[in-house]
């Protein structure tokens, strides 16, 4: 055994000049080793030699540092706790200076080596001695009694109030989460769950860490799923556009007043009295006044072009309102296009051989009466090919001939190649159309993965084809109205037939009749659908409003990559949106909408719109709001002074539009009408607001501010069933969140979980992907409540009669299990915070089980037990354990506040050392202290694990209060680290045993050459690494473990009596002092 120094003679071992000399060695020994080799003149075994005795003496002077530092700083505990037989370990602290890299130490079962007193076995003489936990938590809340507790809690803990409360609070930063508005068109779902307590998760812990909170929840009120649902079979014939805006506007007050009062149940933060709505008139101003600044900017504009159009909502719309339905069934048709000129190329080539006809392919038969071009691809090759079954010659793209030939179920022998430019000149016939010829004309649209290659182009009924009639200045004629029929300029046989129906057939007759149809099939596709009608649309060309996206796109682009976007991976979907929309028609044919602010000349149709009535408007709205438009006499609206400034003629002149502003462009300017400084820290939503919200909120600020409205996206997926089936009431499968709170008809089959069960399933669900939800996953979230009800509950029960204000004690004077387990909080509260600061509430959900798992429950609570229950109540021992409890307690229960409010108020309620009617959310987040970084301490406590492992390891299944261990170490820093532990050689009440888990420990530098026979002898080694690699000691270690001979303590059931009826030293102690 090294020579022990004795207390009061190891204070004197270190000085300030000892610590001065260490560090000048140790850093003139790393700028020696930074020179450079060829400036050193002695020889290289000289400089290899000097290296290796500096590096001995420098690691001899750390060693004698280290050593001396954990022994001089030897905390009170071996002086203040009574001393049973047995010394207690004093405590030590490294110098900071010493880091050290460690892995952490492996778990053990919490019922290893575990004691159980004997109070906590059933009635006994010593039951009323033993402290056992002792609280009125509930460690598990069901059916009625668990709704009652939450709302009780709510209203107990002021979650109506906290969020006006934080505002009033002074506070050095602000936070501002944008809610985008959810429709008012229905009740609750659990999307809106998903969509809401996500927000509400990270409001809770940025309000927490001291920040000021600014969230204003809103709801989008207009548009077109509102009107109908409001009017229902009625629909609009004979109602006026007031008495279908009242409608709308009762209507979607009482899905708001719904969905408000869920998402006061479900604990979201906010003040529910103070939220927008796109009806105000305030709001629908702040709207005008962004439509103002875009149209003076020339960016808001009238043309007639084609757009997406529903003929069942029989209004405009713009991408963002499509749903793509993949399984559309279209009959697509081969129809040919008889050359009536040939191209001057083809004419040399081929011009002798007959009659050649240009081969498309469509899915769109109903457009063949509006074509007015064929489109080829200029860079690409076309062959003129022979059928073998029919001699027929057709034009089609070369890298399509051997395609089409199994199409057509014939060969196909090419006669001529030619390119693309070389088709330019050539004119075909119309094939429905008498006397109507159309030319054959480049577009780089033109692709080779499906079709001929030739693109049948109608300027009315395509994008793509209208952009080929703008270049080439070709017709744009509509041949189909707002119900989606033909119009007479389709001609008497197609006249008033639906296109989408007996109208496309009829189409396909046609070409049949006159030998244009070469083959006809059915074609699945994704296909375009109204979002709200759930019906297909149609192209057609409209005199629309419109934003010019082309001239936002490079600045939109430039400030969203300085955007953070989670996940990184929508990134591409925000960008390929962009790239998608040339303009976004903003104007709807409908009554329930903010009115686009132009008023037209009766007989020029000339649009009158300027800054004049405008800003003449929106000063109306914000007074009266938006009914005014057909509340007030047109002369209200257009006064004389607007008229002279407008230089416009008399008010009798004008008319007022009767198309109201996209419900994208109302929830757009939302940043504009919400936002104090008109940017969000983050705006959270569904993916399918890539295309929508997102967008419009970016495009319209881009447009007025040069800047994206967000400094974050948070995109999300979408709620699904447990079996990967989207939620549909005729599969039995939506999951009702006033269900999951409060229970269905069957609690047996429909249990009421609570909010904290919905709010956990919110935070531990992998949000970037499909979100499941059903009776399993409810269970597990709801099993997994209570098992950390459980440990709270073991957290309170041990901190009944303690009051951290007056009996905490200071972490320089704890066990050093104690000191470690305040550096485990630290490191765990520090991990949680950037896990939340990322939006990980499921990463902080892991923590949080890990933590309680591996740290509390199978390591300190394990080893502490004997302790809490069977020490003196007022002991240094037990209070230092109490206080470690309590700071534990505060952690956790701030680190699951944000996911679960209402259990952290309620833990707070029980909790010790607040005064009565203190709340959690009103005292901040977890608060961890610097001086719980202890990396020494961590290197003593890990180590001793490290020995502890090795010997668990030994006795599988049995329980190691029932053996003596004898520890081996190699003189060494390893050996004072651990003999700081234990003071001296042998001890059944030290740190060091209380570690191990024994009943007794000795710590030795060689094993005794006696061991009995029975012995289990187990070896490892412990790497302590120091000053970044220059100091690094590898110690070895032995294990004897024997069998102890000591009898069972009948109070404390440890192994340290001298027989089974009498109490241990310890007890004895105990006992005889109450008495």
């Amino acid at each position: 055994m090294p020579t022990t120094v004795e207390p009061n003679r190891r204070r004197q071992l270190i000085c300030p000049f000892t610590v001065s000399v260490v560090v000048c060695y140790v850093q003139y020994f790393r700028k020696t080793r930074k020179k450079r080799s060829n400036t050193l003149k002695r020889s290289q075994s000289d400089r290899s030699q000097q290296q290796t005795c500096f590096r001995i003496l420098v690691g001899r002077i750390v060693r004698s540092v280290c050593l001396s530092m954990l022994l001089c700083r030897i905390s009170a505990v071996s002086q203040s706790v009574a001393r049973w037989g047995t010394s207690v370990r004093r405590g030590a602290l490294l110098h900071p200076a010493l880091s050290f890299n460690t892995s952490r130490c492996q778990n053990v079962s919490s019922t290893e080596g575990t004691v159980h007193p004997a109070a906590a076995q059933g009635a006994g003489p010593y039951r009323d001695s033993v402290l056992l936990p002792r609280t009125e938590f509930p460690m598990k809340l069901t059916g009625q009694n668990l709704i009652d507790r939450e709302v009780q809690i709510q209203q107990e803990c002021g979650f109506a109030e906290l969020y006006s409360w934080q505002r009033e609070r002074k506070a050095k930063k602000e936070y501002c989460l944008h809610d985008g508005p959810p429709y008012a068109n229905g009740d609750p779902h659990v999307g809106h769950a998903l969509n809401k307590i996500l927000k509400d998760i990270q409001n809770r812990f940025e309000m927490l860490r001291g920040k000021q909170v600014h969230y204003v929840p809103g709801w989008d009120c207009h548009g077109l799923p509102i009107e109908l649902k409001a009017l229902g079979e009625l629909g609009t014939s004979g109602l006026s556009p007031l008495q279908i805006r009242q409608k709308a506007r009762e209507f979607a007050e009482g899905a708001i007043a719904r969905q408000r009062a869920a998402f006061q149940r479900w604990g979201v933060m906010a003040d529910w009295d103070k939220c927008y709505y796109t009806f105000d008139g305030t709001y629908e101003a702040a709207q005008l006044k962004v439509f103002q600044d875009m149209h003076s900017k020339g960016l808001i504009y009238q043309d007639y072009k084609p757009v997406f159009w529903s003929p069942s909502s029989r209004t405009a719309l713009a991408e963002a309102e499509l749903e793509y339905n993949p399984q559309h069934v279209s009959k697509a048709i081969y129809a040919t296009f008889a050359l009536a000129t040939l191209p001057p190329k083809m004419a040399e080539a081929v011009g002798e051989l007959g009659s050649i006809s240009v081969l498309v392919w469509t899915t769109q038969p109903w457009t063949i009466p509006a074509n007015q071009a064929v489109c080829f691809m200029p860079n690409a090759q076309y062959s003129v090919v022979k059928r073998r079954d029919s001699s027929q010659l057709l034009l089609v793209a070369t890298e399509r001939v051997s395609s089409l030939a199994t199409l057509l179920s014939t060969e196909l022998e090419s006669v001529g190649t030619f390119t693309g430019t070389e088709l330019e000149g050539g004119v075909c016939q119309h094939p429905t159309i008498p006397r109507k010829e159309v030319p054959l004309l480049p577009a780089n649209f033109v692709t080779m993965g499906k079709g001929t290659g030739l693109v049948h182009t109608a300027p009315a009924h395509g994008m793509e084809d209208y952009s080929v009639a703008s270049h080439f200045k070709l017709s744009v004629e509509c041949i189909v109205d707002e119900e989606g029929r033909f119009t007479e300029l389709a001609g008497p046989e197609l006249q008033s037939l639906s296109v989408m129906g007996e109208g496309n057939d009829a189409v396909i007759s046609m070409l049949k009749a006159v030998g244009s149809l070469v083959k006809e099939e059915e074609c699945v596709h994704s296909y375009p659908y109204d979002w709200r009608s759930k019906e297909p649309v149609v192209i057609r060309p409209s005199k629309q409003w419109f934003i010019d996206i082309a001239s936002l796109k490079d600045k939109a682009k430039e400030v969203l990559a300085k955007v953070r976007v989670i996940p990184e991976s929508a990134r591409g979907s925000l960008l390929a949106h962009l790239d998608r929309r040339p303009y976004w028609c903003i104007s709807r044919q409908r009554s329930w909408g903010v009115p686009i602010p132009v008023f037209y000349h009766k007989e020029t149709g000339e649009p009158l719109i300027n800054k004049h009535t405008v800003s003449h408007v929106t000063q109306l709205f914000s007074e009266k709001g938006s009914d005014c438009w057909w509340e007030l006499p047109l002369e209200s609206l257009l006064p004389p002074e607007v008229l002279k400034k407008s230089k416009a003629g008399e008010v009798t002149d004008y008319e007022r539009g009767d198309d109201v502003l996209d419900i994208w462009f109302d929830s757009g300017t939302s940043w504009a009408a919400v936002l104090e400084d008109s940017r969000a820290d983050v705006y959270v939503e569904g993916k399918d607001q890539i295309g929508g919200w997102f967008q419009s909120s970016l495009l319209t600020s881009v447009a007025v501010q040069k800047r994206a409205p967000y400094k974050a996206l948070m995109i999300h997926d979408f709620v699904i069933s447990e079996k990967g089936e989207k939620m549909s009431k005729s599969l039995g499968n939506v999951v009702d969140p006033d269900t999951v709170i409060h229970g269905g008809e069957d609690p047996s089959v429909s249990p009421a979980y609570g909010v904290d069960v919905l709010r956990w399933w919110v935070a531990e669900s992998n949000v970037f992907s499909e979100v499941q939800i059903g009776p399993n996953v409810l269970n597990s979230a709801r099993d997994s409540i209570n098992k950390l009800r459980n440990t709270l509950k073991f957290l309170l029960g041990n901190l009944q009669g303690f009051d951290p204000r007056t009996q905490a004690v200071d972490p320089k004077e704890m066990h050093y299990i104690d000191q470690y387990l305040l550096h485990l909080l630290r490191n765990y509260s520090m991990k949680m915070t950037d896990a939340y600061n990322d939006f990980g509430a499921g990463r902080a959900i892991r923590l949080l089980q890990a933590f309680i798992t591996r740290d509390l429950s199978k390591f300190y609570f394990s080893i502490i037990k004997d302790r809490l229950y069977c020490d003196p109540e007022d002991s240094l021992g037990r209070r230092s354990c109490q206080t470690v409890l309590e700071e534990i307690l505060d952690g956790v229960t701030r680190s699951i506040a944000p996911i679960l409010p209402h259990l952290a108020e309620e833990v707070y309620l029980h909790a010790p050392g607040h005064n009565e009617g203190e709340t959690l959310f009103r005292s901040g987040w977890i608060k961890s202290s610097p001086v719980w970084r202890r990396p020494g301490l961590e290197e003593a406590v890990e180590g001793a694990c490290a020995i502890r492992d090795s010997f668990l390891s030994s006795i599988p299944g049995r329980n190691a209060a029932e053996y003596e261990l004898t520890i081996e170490i190699e003189p060494g820093l390893l050996f004072e680290l651990i003999e700081s532990l234990q003071d001296e050689p042998t001890s059944s009440y030290s740190q060091l045993t209380e570690l191990m888990m024994s009943s007794q420990t000795t710590l030795t530098s060689a094993l005794p050459r006696d061991l009995p026979a029975d012995a289990l002898i187990s070896n490892g080694s412990f790497l302590i690494n120091l000053e970044g690699g220059v100091i690094r000691e590898d110690s070895a270690y032995q294990v004897a473990a024997v069998p102890t001979s000591m009898a069972r303590c009948p109070r404390c059931r440890r192994y340290t009596s001298s027989s089974p009826d009498c109490p241990c030293p310890r007890c004895q102690t105990i006992l005889t002092r109450a008495q």
